[in-house]
């Protein structure tokens, strides 16, 4: 009996060390795999000539490669999007870093179209099913009272973004094996997201129902619907551009600068994406509404820059255009998000983050098809410019709307005092 006692107090004791990983270190984790799962996702961008030359596809279908990832987000995100509501946050992660890894493998074999919209595919769905998990758990693990968890979700996406762009093309353009290197070294890294996952402790809950959950059906709590319906301008106006530039941006900027060196195509992307990070960084105590405003004030000023700089066949207004979107980006996003999941209850966070990313990608990838196809009938530069417009106005529309709903609230609150002073 001292022996069976004893073997369940040492397993006991087993089982306690084994999960040593705090909260805070927790988070962390959680924002780091949060940042390398877009960088992955990202990592192609700036590869999409090379392959192109490889294998001599045309635009409309560099432009459905890009897409593709996208639309497999959003059928990913109906379905799975709050499957870890029900099952816990760490066994969608690990399948999600799972399904990345398998991505990367059909990339270091791809020798056809057909490979690399399978590896885009197996993309789309590794996003898909952690975006949810991972935003929930942020919010799960951040400090009670924080917005941390916003934070971390929208700067780990832009940063995640600008870095992967920008790597996979210093390796493609100055490493070995531009097509092979930046694979193998994403599925290191991977491998080591899921042993860290494995250890870390589960933060949020088990419940029954999760069968039901797989029916696709958008995840907006009725407390947060008013102001979600709101930051939609906001996040079309940015991921559309965002779309736009991780697609075309690295034939737009060949196309002014007149060069063929792959950076100035990582570039591009990291001065919209990497500098959306650094500013969602330096916000962080901004309030929510007044970043989203701001975002978008600076998105339709660093579209119509941009404009400029194509008219005008400017490579240094290009890339200045960029870095004042990209500020605009962030911004914008950081506010959305924040305003949104403050009011989301516990339970239904996995749905609400699903549902924003639903948003996002569709605005990610449609506009960027509808622009390769424009590229094949009008040409890339009529089809930036035009682009430009259209997010110039949304971001305009954003804005308008953001202060109609401020200057509301503000009447709303007046009314009872001047009632009660008459």
């Amino acid at each position: 009996m001292t022996e069976k006692t004893g073997v369940r107090r040492e397993t006991a004791d087993a089982n306690h060390r084994r999960v040593t990983m705090s909260r805070p270190a927790s988070f962390w984790l959680m924002a780091g795999i949060w940042a390398l799962g877009v960088f992955v996702a990202t990592a192609p961008s700036p590869l999409y000539r090379v392959y192109q030359a490889q294998l001599g596809f045309s635009t409309i279908t560099l432009t459905v490669i890009f897409a593709v990832y996208a639309i497999a987000v959003l059928v990913t995100l109906l379905v799975f999007g709050s499957v870890s509501d029900y099952v816990g946050r760490r066994p969608v992660i690990v399948a999600a870093l799972a399904v990345n890894m398998g991505g990367c493998a059909l990339f270091l074999v791809a020798h056809s179209v057909g490979v690399l919209i399978a590896a885009r595919v197996l993309q789309g769905v590794a996003v898909g099913a952690g975006d949810g998990a991972l935003g929930a758990a942020m919010i799960d693990l951040q400090p009670s009272g924080s917005s941390l968890a916003s934070v971390a979700n929208s700067a780990g996406n832009s940063l995640g973004q600008g870095t992967g762009a920008l790597c996979a093309a210093l390796l493609a353009q100055y490493a070995p094996a531009p097509t092979q290197l930046i694979w193998w070294l994403l599925l290191a890294l991977l491998a080591v997201a899921v042993v860290w996952v494995l250890v870390m402790p589960e933060p949020g809950t088990r419940r029954p129902g999760v069968l039901g959950s797989l029916r696709p059906r958008v995840g907006v709590p009725r407390p947060a619907l008013a102001m979600f319906l709101i930051a939609t301008p906001c996040l079309i106006a940015a991921f559309a551009l965002s779309g736009f530039f991780l697609s075309l941006g690295p034939s737009l900027v060949l196309h002014i600068v007149g060069s063929s060196n792959l950076v100035w195509g990582g570039l591009v992307i990291f001065l919209l994406t990497g500098v959306a990070g650094v500013a969602t960084v330096a916000a962080a105590r901004v309030p929510a509404r007044a970043a989203m405003l701001a975002g978008c004030v600076l998105l339709f000023a660093g579209t119509a820059i941009t404009f400029a700089s194509i008219v005008t066949a400017s490579g240094a207004g290009l890339l200045a255009g960029t870095a004042v979107a990209g500020v605009g980006f962030g911004l914008g996003f950081l506010g959305a998000v924040r305003v949104v999941s403050a009011l989301a209850p516990p339970g239904q966070r996995a749905a609400l983050v699903a549902a924003l990313w639903i948003v996002n990608f569709l605005a990610f990838s449609v506009p960027a098809l509808i622009a390769g196809w424009a590229v094949t009938r009008y040409g890339l530069h009529r089809t930036s410019l035009v682009y430009c417009v259209v997010i110039a106005a949304l971001a305009a529309v954003a804005a308008a709307s953001i202060v109609v709903r401020v200057r509301a609230r503000s009447r709303a609150r007046r009314a009872p005092a001047t009632v009660s002073g008459s």
